[in-house]
């Protein structure tokens, strides 16, 4: 769009451009700066119009977006081209992502392009990297705290390592997804060590108060993330003297991005490592960024601001770099975080989808599918060019954050229901055969979290101890079901590292100083090869996951309608048991596709005449796609066995 006022501005922006940016051909980025300023001034006028520093800020933004672009590789440059001619590439049903502590899977950088064979050979082409910059010895938030954005930790490798992995999986296809913790560093940064001298500079990098009035009436509205580990907001600092916000732990600061240099530092960092082969960039804490008095300080709509200027400004340097939103929030706030176009995302182009995960969950909980269904139903559509990662699992706990009215509508008193599946999943309640562990445990509220491996959740652990070959068979169902519906949904299935070989909880974190406290590193083991390799011996747990999972994700990719394109139509049936949904495009062999999931330990039935834009019962039989067996129809009904799924071809 063009606007005069801001378009002046640009003018004398590039007149003043700084000639150290370089003087190679900036054709692209002079057409992208165009089209994308206007956005950019009228954002960064909004967050910081009222600064008198607001001009020369601007400029450095621009110099900043130059120079990047200036710095980005010849084939990148051809792959954001090549991206922006097929602008919903991100969308289709090949992609199958992979999460991974580097350390735990494969020792460091350069041990990982051995082990990008076993990810090929599970069908995996997206592998997020948890973060591996610098960061002080122990206390890191397993990396979250970050010393240096631009340093790759020593024990993992150095920047070079990081580039020839990445220029590795570029040859392979594979996409590289990196870690940008845009909320907060370490106390050890070198910003914070400004700050601690009193550099007025970097005192302004953060939220630093003389005293506990400031801090006390922010603590007010502000809840409490970890309350058990690191209760409160703010913490003092001795050598500074001051009262400092740290909203996840004691090292780690929160960023004041009401200083505009802390986001021009902050686009910098992510549009460096975009350039250092980062295909998705991965935001984390995003629901943070902006704090308010007064407020939660949590998805405030500066926050959304901040965001889309990051992504118009990417679109300018890397537009083939997506984002992913890391906020794992309430259902109506987190499909804000797409954007609020009616279409096209402005913000992260993918998002988390940690409602569907724990609902899942629920449903394994219950063996019956009916908040499931309400919470689902009640989630809202997407935008067009957004997609989801879905997934069973990851490095984090399992949040109950379900909508209350959902949870009425389903049946259950909500403070009863949460507190139900806190005592299955962490084995107190009498039939469960999970073995997890309860987190970040409010002892004010009674609220709790859980931690645990997917198959030690599914029960797989206690099955083997027990030598229950049925307990072991419902558990490994459980563990395939769960991918079947992650595959199948609509989005990007994810797998956390160790679930396709059922890994189960790792205990030994109980002994280390700096992880005891913290039971999410129960579910971050160091991966066991020698297990891993019994994916190859017929008969063994191993191999049935691993196949079973590695079979999901090849015919997902032969299925044109489990691309999302926000195509997909949720059934209400009278069974109780049972999630039905169907998947569509407008062509192609499997171009209607009926996904049946039983989450029950028993057979079901689904009444196909309930099924209003489905005819099947017309049918003598029709084919289940990925067991490839014909299944009958012809009664009107189809019988789905305990804790299975059929993908039906119509």
């Amino acid at each position: 769009m063009y606007e005069q006022v801001s378009h002046s501005l640009l003018n004398d922006i590039l007149i003043g451009l700084d000639p150290k940016v370089g003087c190679e051909d900036l054709k692209h980025f002079y057409i992208r700066l165009g089209a994308n300023f206007y956005a950019i001034h009228s954002l960064f006028h909004q967050l910081y119009g009222d600064r008198h520093d607001f001009r020369p800020q601007l400029q450095k933004l621009v110099e900043v977006m130059a120079r990047q672009y200036v710095n980005r590789r010849p084939e990148l440059r051809r792959s954001d081209l090549a991206r922006e001619k097929d602008h919903n590439w991100f969308l289709s049903q090949e992609l199958a992502g992979y999460t991974l502590y580097c350390q735990e899977y494969a020792q460091d950088l350069k041990g990982m392009h051995a082990k990008l064979d076993y990810l090929q050979e599970l069908g995996i082409n997206l592998v997020h990297i948890m973060p591996v910059l610098d960061g002080p010895k122990g206390r890191n938030d397993g990396g979250y705290a970050v010393r240096d954005f631009r340093k790759i930790d020593e024990k993992y490798g150095t920047l070079d390592d990081m580039d020839a992995l990445s220029a590795d999986m570029r040859s392979r296809g594979m996409l590289l997804v990196l870690d940008v913790v845009v909320n907060h560093t370490s106390d050890e940064h070198e910003w914070a060590q400004q700050a601690k001298q009193g550099n007025e500079q970097h005192l302004d990098y953060y939220y630093t108060y003389p005293d506990r009035k400031i801090p006390d009436i922010f603590e007010q509205s502000m809840p409490e993330v970890f309350p058990e580990t690191a209760p409160g907001n703010f913490t003092w600092n001795e050598e500074m003297g001051r009262w400092v916000m740290t909203v996840f732990n004691h090292f780690q600061w929160d960023l004041n991005y009401k200083n505009p240099a802390v986001f021009i530092e902050m686009i910098d960092i992510i549009l460096f490592w975009a350039n250092h082969g980062a295909d998705v960039v991965r935001l984390d804490a995003v629901a943070f960024l902006w704090k308010k008095i007064g407020s939660t300080c949590q998805n405030e709509r500066e926050a959304h601001l901040i965001l889309q200027l990051m992504k118009d400004c990417c679109q300018v340097t890397a537009p083939g770099t997506l984002f992913i939103a890391e906020a794992i929030v309430a259902p109506l706030e987190i499909i804000k975080y797409f954007g609020e176009d009616a279409v096209n995302a402005k913000e992260c182009e993918v998002a988390y989808n940690a409602t569907f995960m724990a609902l899942l969950w629920d449903a394994v909980a219950t063996k019956k599918t009916l908040l499931l269904n309400h919470g689902l139903r009640n989630l809202p559509t997407k935008l067009d060019r957004a997609t989801w990662l879905n997934y069973a699992r990851c490095h984090d706990d399992i949040g109950l954050g379900f909508d209350d009215n959902d949870i009425r509508a389903a049946g259950y008193d909500p403070q009863a229901h949460r507190r139900f599946l806190v005592d299955y999943y962490t084995g107190v309640y009498p039939d469960s055969t999970a073995t997890g562990v309860a987190f970040g445990r409010n002892e004010k509220t009674g609220d709790a979290r859980i931690s645990g491996s997917l198959a030690s959740l599914a029960g797989l652990e206690a099955a083997l101890s027990s030598h229950d070959d049925a307990a072991i068979d419902n558990s490994v169902q459980i563990i395939i079901l769960l991918h079947g519906m992650i595959a199948s949904f609509g989005g990007i299935p994810l797998l956390y590292y160790g679930d396709a070989i059922g890994t189960l909880n790792d205990n030994t974190y109980l002994t280390d100083e700096n992880k005891h406290h913290d039971s999410r590193w129960v579910h971050r083991p160091t991966l066991d090869w020698r297990k891993a390799e019994r994916r190859h011996e017929p008969g063994t747990v191993e191999h049935r996951i691993f196949h079973a999972i590695r079979k999901i994700l090849a015919v997902r990719k032969q299925i044109p309608a489990f691309a999302d394109l926000n195509n997909r139509e949720i059934f209400e049936t009278s069974n109780p048991h049972l999630f039905v949904f169907m998947r569509f495009t407008a062509h192609g062999i499997y171009s209607r596709v009926l996904v049946i999931a039983n989450f029950d330990t028993a057979p079901h039935i689904l009444n196909l005449t309930e099924l209003n834009t489905v005819n099947l019962s017309e049918r003598y039989e029709t084919r289940d796609i990925y067991s490839n067996q014909c299944i009958a129809t012809q009664t009107g009904t189809v019988e789905i066995p305990a804790l299975s799924f059929y993908w039906l071809q119509l």
